[in-house]
């Protein structure tokens, strides 16, 4: 009886997850299992593709070796090589570590003592890029449209930048004058200001959204992402007003995860560029990004006398003391603390 040929000494494919011994089905490929058990936890979709490209990197820099082979020393010269030679910031650094120490505990399930001895990147402690009132008034003067819209409410409300891409029409209370965030950073909802100065061209842009809303019903594609299981409870409401995207995309798209074609929210990324844009032209030398909005609308709410924690309240801040930061930009310039040089001269 002939026997089959040796199969070569080749690496895993790091695709794949070893079956079993007499297992003749072979277990789900070891990046399915990490999106599996992201979904399962309900992270965000960014957080599920940067995990997945962090785990798939380090298997492919130890030679396609399956994770469940290596330890603390693989960990530790992966991370190495992202800081001597990919020159990553310390924040990176981090990110692949916390995407490693998933996939060893949640999808692995491998408790090894030295998955706490790991040290983290110490992060730099800078503040926060912030502009000036005349600054802000300059950039909001030169956006428009809906992107002059989304700036005017990034700086009058202080919301992240998702939070305002993601606004849902329900979540919009022009007789409460106000705006109810939800699922925000750490899965917390809260209560913000809608801005009286910019109520009515919201409500404006809301009329010209419902035209849109009412072309994709007639063409069958006015369903939206909802979140958790409300879209298998609820079916009706992904085709109702109310849950569609107050911004939502020019056109539609293809959704990563449920893989239906639909009207998405508007890219983050063309607000990102419109801004960065008019900071050029306006001539503010300084790297101001629409998150900055969030951080001057904070500076400027201290600035004028309101206490620390009427300010943390309409932020979101789990602390305290990531408020306080901005007290420490406040000092800075001559509001601060004198220049001896000034008493001298």
């Amino acid at each position: 009886m002939n026997t089959p040929p040796a199969t070569p000494n080749t690496p895993p494919d790091p695709q794949y997850t070893p079956s079993g011994a007499g297992n003749s089905t072979p277990e789900p490929r070891l990046l399915d299992q990490v999106r599996a058990q992201i979904r399962l936890r309900h992270y965000g979709i960014r957080t599920e593709t940067q995990y997945v490209q962090w785990i798939k990197r380090f298997v492919l820099f130890h030679h396609k070796r399956h994770p469940r082979e290596m330890g603390a020393a693989e960990v530790e010269a992966f991370l190495s090589h992202l800081a001597v030679e990919g020159h990553v910031a310390s924040a990176t650094q981090n990110q692949a570590l916390s995407a490693l120490l998933f996939l060893y505990r949640q999808v692995l399930g491998v408790e090894l003592p030295w998955l706490d001895d790991v040290v983290r990147a110490k992060q730099p402690e800078r503040l926060p890029v912030v502009l000036s009132r005349s600054e802000v008034q300059r950039v909001l003067e030169r956006m428009d449209g809906v992107h002059g819209l989304l700036v005017r409410l990034l700086y009058g409300t202080g919301m992240r930048l998702m939070e305002v891409i993601r606004l849902r029409v329900k979540n919009v209370d022009f007789a409460q004058v106000e705006i109810l965030i939800r699922d925000g950073k750490g899965a917390k909802d809260r209560l913000t200001m809608l801005p009286e100065a910019v109520a009515a061209d919201l409500s404006e842009h809301l009329q010209r959204r419902w035209l849109i809303f009412e072309d994709d019903l007639w063409l069958g594609k006015s369903t939206v992402c909802l979140p958790d299981a409300l879209e298998r409870k609820r079916q009706k409401a992904s085709t109702s007003w109310p849950w569609q995207y107050v911004f939502a995309a020019r056109s539609h798209s293809v959704g990563p995860r449920s893989g239906v074609e639909r009207r998405h929210h508007l890219d983050e990324k063309l607000l990102q560029r419109a801004m960065k844009r008019e900071v050029n032209v306006a001539g503010i030398d300084k790297p101001a990004t629409p998150h900055t909005l969030r951080h001057s609308s904070a500076t400027h709410l201290l600035d004028s006398g309101h206490d620390i924690r009427t300010v943390q309240e309409p932020l979101g801040s789990a602390d305290v003391a990531t408020t306080m930061i901005y007290t420490h930009v406040l000092m800075r310039g001559g509001r601060g603390v004198r220049s001896p040089l000034d008493a001298l001269l």
